[in-house]
């Protein structure tokens, strides 16, 4: 025990519970105070956010809310949960390497290769460096343990694509934010479920939910001077994250003695994984399909989004992001109920409703118009 924690035992209340609620306070005061003065300076020094194809904002916005997302967990998370640090000891330096590449295209827009290679060498670091692997698919698509080599390359694809689906769903005010607190929380209270062991990690999950919250005051106020976007520091930082949090979540329930036996019989862990962070995934799967089929590259901007479909119906941004994320949540309930049944089975279930939400809004226009 530090230094910190017999601090924290003078209060009489159990470690980690000081631990949550101080995680919590300090990491949304050092987010909800830092960002008026990210506001001032962006405006003064002219770094904002320009409407483009994908935007759906008119005005200029400043976009550097990530910089108070990324001060909350770089000074949060090495002092309530330093357990982590010792556990995996890159996750920091892909932190703070996410940090820099964010910062740099936020203001001066760097080039897509260049943000790659940022992840790439992130994803090595975590997967190579602190052994931050998927080692079992639990029977899905008939797979039980796999190698070390295909794990690593699994494993580094997931993190890379994680954090640019989460990047893509950044586009209207109030959905990544909210859907980071959500994954979060539900994260959160998984880690909560399964022991001591885990209890860094739900910290870890606290620290987010308090910055994420303190950020969206301001990105959803309605006084244009207060606004602020997270960019893509604060998404590239929380996509990393959440992937970090996925992966984690599902190595524990591989028994390592016999990964075929998962460690706390939940045989459809990695399923759960993908229902919580179903909105990103789907997505972006679909926005690529369409463009592959409209013989489009991949990486052209359109407005195929989700988002982008409910604001065609004349939805606010709130309205938007709200009804989102309710609809994801119901997928992440549905998935949960249904737990127990046969992994490939319950992947199809829920790809399927996951699916069915990109194409419901519109269902929903097609039907406004002929009822015109």
């Amino acid at each position: 025990m530090n230094n910190i924690d017999l601090l924290i035992n003078y209060t009489g209340l159990p470690l980690f519970w000081v631990k949550l609620i101080l995680s919590f306070i300090f990491s949304f005061i050092i987010t909800f105070y830092s960002i008026p003065a990210i506001i001032k300076i962006s405006r003064r020094k002219n770094l904002m956010d320009e409407p483009g194809i994908r935007s759906s904002h008119l005005r200029k916005i400043p976009n550097l809310g990530g910089i108070a997302i990324f001060a909350s967990i770089g000074f949060c998370a090495p002092i309530f949960a330093y357990e982590l640090f010792d556990s995996y000891k890159f996750l920091f330096a892909s932190l703070v390497i996410l940090l820099y590449i964010g910062v740099m295209d936020d203001i001066v827009v760097v080039r897509a290769y260049k943000k790659l290679l940022a992840q790439i060498i992130v994803t090595i670091l975590m997967v190579l460096g602190s052994d931050v692997r998927i080692t079992s698919f639990f029977g899905l698509f008939g797979i039980y343990e796999i190698t070390y080599f295909v794990s690593v390359l699994v494993s580094s694809i997931i993190f890379i694509i994680l954090i640019n689906a989460f990047n893509l769903i950044d586009g209207i005010d109030g959905l990544s934010g909210g859907f980071a607190i959500i994954c979060s929380v539900v994260f959160g209270l998984s880690y909560f479920r399964l022991g001591e062991y885990s209890y860094p990690l739900v910290v870890l999950c606290m620290i987010i939910i308090a910055s994420v919250l303190a950020f969206l005051y301001y990105n959803l106020s309605n006084y244009r001077m207060n606004k602020i976007f997270m960019g893509d520091t604060g998404s590239l930082l929380i996509g990393f994250l959440l992937a970090f949090t996925a992966i984690i979540f599902i190595n524990l329930f591989v028994d390592k003695a016999n990964p075929n036996i998962p460690k706390y019989h939940l045989q459809s862990a990695p399923v759960i994984a993908v229902a919580i962070l179903i909105l990103p995934i789907v997505d972006t799967l679909n926005v690529i399909v369409i463009r592959i089929l409209k013989r489009k590259s991949p990486l052209s901007p359109d407005k195929n989004h989700i988002h982008h479909k409910l604001l065609k119906l004349d939805l606010t941004h709130r309205r938007s992001s709200f009804y989102i994320i309710c609809y994801y949540v119901i997928v992440v309930a549905i998935a949960y109920y249904l737990r127990h049944l046969n992994i490939n089975l319950l992947f199809v279930i829920v790809m399927s409703i996951g699916f069915f939400g990109c194409y419901l809004p519109d269902i929903i226009l097609k039907l406004k118009k002929s009822n015109i």
